[in-house]
């Protein structure tokens, strides 16, 4: 099974620190290397480093790109100045998403780069390359040339403008970035994560990231697995494409209307969401605290107190930060208010829970 896997620039140094491997969206990926909890801590309390070179790269240009882009992406690009990061996403006529997506404008006129889910880099440059028609824009899929490292947590300022000398880094503000080089080769720098924690994610070609990798292991940063990134994204209350957002579920649905801009002229979706939204989404993503130890996990019934089922848990965990057993779930948007008494069914038994906002944790990092 694993030779049909594709392996990160980063595979062998994985292997060599002794990490779990498993397969995750079409890749061979690192889930811990000693154990989530100590990689979560040290994210929270510290910092850590993670291999993000699975991530998708797809860059845009051309006179349209600019209406190509914001023809697709549900947030809004125009007066988006060079430097700047959106998150949104793209949607299909339906409203249900295609991916979660980061858009980069680059300094260089018309150009933009997309930073797409891993599992659906196939898909969603195929489905740009069919609603580019009528377009005068070029679409191209780098995603094999680049590496990515994130590097997150309370010091990454510090382990990035001093351990790898990237000093102007501190200046960027959240979801800004800047171009530079790594030994005379295209690198980007952004002030951006996916951990609810101050980081910065580092983009280069592949000698480039297996040489900062090194780097920074050798500078005693932490490195993580995906395990820790998704209880760290998970108690930031971030989405995760596949779970809280898919073809089925809408950003509206998913508490996510903020990032889709229906002030704009028009996008792919845009009709769909904004019917929802008159008429209000039949079901909404909530957060949900159990009064018990139990852990509810994705595909639990979420249940009223007769046993009538309402939803359906997307992700759940025993929180590391918390301590508490928190999840996501989608229901039926009667029972979507704060302080609504739910049932979730763990196995044969059922445990009470009430909804409560989605960012489960709250980092002192200042965006």
């Amino acid at each position: 099974m694993e030779e049909n896997l594709k392996k990160t620039c980063l595979y062998d140094s994985h292997v060599a620190l002794g990490a779990k491997m498993s397969p995750f969206a079409g890749f061979i990926m690192p889930i811990q290397y000693t154990n989530i909890t100590d990689e979560h801590n040290a994210v929270r309390h510290k910092v850590g480093m993670f291999d993000v070179s699975h991530m998708g790269e797809v860059f845009i240009s051309g006179p349209d790109a600019e209406k190509y882009v914001n023809h697709i992406f549900t947030n809004d690009i125009r007066g988006f100045e060079p430097g700047k990061v959106l998150y949104g996403m793209m949607l299909h006529p339906t409203g249900g998403v295609v991916d979660d997506l980061l858009v980069y404008r680059e300094f260089e006129p018309d150009h933009f780069l997309l930073v797409v889910n891993a599992a659906n880099i196939d898909k969603d440059y195929a489905w740009m390359l069919s609603q580019a028609e009528g377009y005068d824009v070029k679409i191209v899929n780098e995603s094999e040339k680049w590496g990515q490292i994130a590097v997150q947590g309370p010091e990454s300022e510090k382990i990035v403008t001093e351990v790898l000398g990237l000093k102007p880094a501190a200046d960027l503000s959240f979801y800004t970035y800047y171009e530079s080089e790594w030994k005379g080769v295209r690198m980007v720098v952004s002030r951006t994560g996916y951990t609810g924690e101050d980081g910065f994610e580092l983009y280069t070609d592949i000698e480039g990231t297996k040489e900062i990798w090194k780097i920074l292991l050798d500078a005693g940063v932490v490195p993580c697995g995906l395990g820790c990134r998704d209880t760290l994204r998970f108690e930031a209350g971030l989405p995760l494409y596949g779970d809280e957002l898919s073809d089925d579920i809408t950003p509206v649905e998913a508490g996510l209307g903020m990032f889709c801009k229906l002030d704009k002229e028009e996008f792919i979706g845009k009709d769909a969401l904004v019917q929802q939204k008159a008429e209000g989404p039949k079901k909404k993503l909530v957060g949900i605290e159990l009064q018990d130890k139990a852990i509810p996990r994705a595909t639990y019934p979420v249940e009223t107190e007769a046993g009538e089922q309402i939803g359906v848990v997307t992700t759940g965990y025993h929180s590391i930060s918390l301590d508490k057993s928190i999840c996501f779930a989608l229901v039926d948007a009667a029972y979507a208010p704060l302080g609504t008494q739910v049932m979730i069914r763990i196995r044969k038994k059922v445990f009470p829970g009430i909804v409560i906002k989605k960012r489960f944790y709250q980092t002192n990092y200042k965006k």
